[in-house]
């Protein structure tokens, strides 16, 4: 069980109650402070009609019809009956009204209930009555008595009536700009380019990603700071003027979102990432995830969202605030319903970066080729994040000029973007080859670092990935990684990540992606224990002017280290468009 107030509290007497999780902040159920409650249902799935009715009639849910055992009309039931169930204990404990939602997951015999709190400990109370009026009807037993429910009723009443308030919730209230940043792929080097931008206009800067949180460019805190405790670090140093934070699907999950709001929120897409866990099993329950940073947006603040990905652009309808759309077609009928609706617009025209405004001509920033982080604009997905960064920057009030030198300024390198479309030339035998890094943990980041290593390299040379995954992702995507892999390399290896297995063995994902590999006619994958490792070899086999690609997440320094030790050099600006341009001309 989990420390008070660190978020879960599980109770292992009460059956009914399988998890009970304090939600600090803004989260999935509510914009405010929640608890969120798992309950097993399957007593009152299975209980006979006249049961449910009696349960019924005592928590005041009237002309119910409860259905059949098992049936889908009882489990409907089941959530009307425990939604006026909390409402219920509220009630008689002395709240007059209480917002509460309820979900079914994917077990029929489990939901989720959720409700706001103001008093962390009368909260949790409230969770464990709740159940506790549940653990009266045990299955099987057919003779559970109006008197025996009523009595429960009123003893869960009682025990959160009688119990201690607690402290309140830890949200806090921004007192500087606040610009988030969620999405699946995308989320880091967004963030990180809007923090480069905010510096660049002379500002201190605080940030918080996975990596850690920074202040000033300079790391203060390492570890995943993506959730709810990095906002809150963030904000915690008085110096800071502006704050840019990344929030990760897990975060907004397990512990709601450490602010009130936010001035301006970008969503940069949704794919499939991270699916099967917390109950998260479908795109479109991952995208209602991701929506909660919008709908917290101040309402005279911005919500940038990706109008080419029809998931992010429904958000529009389900935020207060402005709305600032970013596309690669000028010519969407996105762009054209927000600018209609008085919204703003970032996209491309003629090779330019360009802002558009309502009734007004394109504003063009700079040329495609002039932002390095785009590599020429050979990389789309680079783009997007480009125009991403450059519409919050904009929004939250940056001068133009200042966003166009940060656009500039801002390199693909270990110093800008650590780990993200990192390329270097490694000299090797007779020449040198290009290396790109890349984290890469899905399948739209896979495609994205194959859209780049297929961009630098010459005709006729090889493409050789070091191929490796997180333990915690679905046999499905482990698998589906090894087939692009193995599509669209020449030579695959795979290179383990062993300080993220996360329940797997390295057996059991070598499997997995061996498995991928072979849809596509590809056997006999070597494995390598590290990414150094596989790295390594890769790079020992390449001829001169191919290009190795490595998944790199367990041991970056590592990986820049030996890069280093070889001889190799991050590629400039200049160099990578020299790449991009030979590699067209072949």
């Amino acid at each position: 069980m989990s420390a008070p107030g660190a978020g879960q509290d599980v109770a292992p007497t009460t059956h009914a109650l399988v998890e009970l999780r304090v939600l600090e902040g803004p989260n999935l159920y509510f914009p405010r402070a929640a608890v969120k409650l798992t309950l097993d249902i399957g007593a009152l799935a299975t209980a006979p009609v006249d049961v449910a009715l009696v349960l019924a009639e005592r928590i005041g849910l009237e002309g119910a019809r409860p259905g059949e055992p098992e049936s889908g009309f009882r489990q409907r039931f089941a959530l009307r009956a425990v939604a006026r169930l909390v409402r219920a204990v509220a009630q008689e404990s002395g709240t007059s009204s209480l917002a509460v939602r309820v979900r079914p997951t994917n077990d029929a015999h489990q939901v989720v209930v959720a409700y706001p709190w103001a008093h962390r400990e009368r909260a949790r109370a409230m969770g464990r009555a709740v159940a506790s009026v549940l653990d009266t009807l045990v299955p099987g037993d057919d003779g559970v008595s109006a008197d025996r429910l009523s009595a429960a009723v009123s003893v869960a009443a009682e025990t959160v009536a009688t119990s201690e308030p607690g402290d309140g919730p830890t949200t806090l209230e921004p007192g500087v700009p606040v610009v988030a940043v969620t999405g699946t792929n995308g989320k880091t080097t967004t963030s990180r380019m809007v923090a480069h931008i905010g510096r660049e206009w002379g500002k201190v800067v605080g940030w918080s990603n996975t990596d850690g949180v920074y202040v000033d460019g300079v790391l203060v805190e390492a570890g995943d700071y993506s959730g709810p405790s990095g906002a809150g670090r963030v904000l915690a140093h008085e110096d800071v003027e502006l704050a840019v934070t990344e929030t990760a699907r897990g975060g907004i999950l397990l512990k709601g979102i450490g602010l009130t709001h936010n001035d301006v929120s970008v969503v940069t897409n949704v794919s499939a990432d991270h699916l099967g866990l917390h109950g998260i099993d479908t795109l479109d329950q991952l995208a209602e995830v991701k929506a909660v940073v919008p709908r917290i947006t101040a309402p005279e603040g911005w919500a940038v969202l990706n109008a080419d990905d029809p998931r992010v652009l429904s958000m529009r309808w389900v935020v207060k605030s402005q709305v600032w759309v970013f596309s690669r077609d000028p010519d969407s009928p996105a762009v054209r319903d927000v600018l209609g609706d008085g919204g703003r617009a970032t996209t491309v025209i003629d090779g330019w970066l360009c802002v558009l405004e309502p009734d007004a001509d394109p504003d063009p920033l700079l040329e495609l080729v002039d932002v390095p982080m785009t590599l020429a604009g050979l990389s789309h997905y680079n783009v997007e994040n480009a125009l991403a960064a450059a519409s919050a920057a904009l929004a939250v009030g940056i001068p133009r000029d200042v966003v166009v030198a940060g656009l500039r300024s801002f390199l693909p390198d270990a110093e800008h973007n650590p780990g993200r479309m990192n390329c270097f030339t490694v000299p090797v035998s007779d020449g040198e080859v290009t290396v790109v890094m890349d984290l890469a943990h899905n399948e739209a980041g896979l495609e994205a670092m194959f859209e780049i290593m297929h961009g630098v390299r010459p005709e006729g040379a090889r493409v050789l990935l070091g191929l490796g995954v997180v333990g915690d992702r679905s046999e499905e995507l482990i698998e589906k990684l090894g087939e692009i892999a193995a599509r669209d390399a020449d030579v695959v290896a795979i290179g383990h990540k062993e300080k993220y297995f996360r329940g797997r063995t390295a057996e059991e994902l070598e499997g997995l992606m061996r498995a991928g590999a072979e849809r596509v006619g590809v056997t006999a994958v070597p494995a390598y224990p590290t990414e150094v490792g596989v790295l390594s070899a890769l790079v020992g086999q390449a001829l001169p002017g191919e290009v190795v690609g490595l998944m790199c997440h367990a041991d970056r320094e590592g990986v820049y280290e030996w890069i280093a030790e070889a001889g190799g050099v991050p590629d400039s600006a200049e160099v990578l468009a020299a790449k991009v341009r030979a590699a067209r001309a072949g």
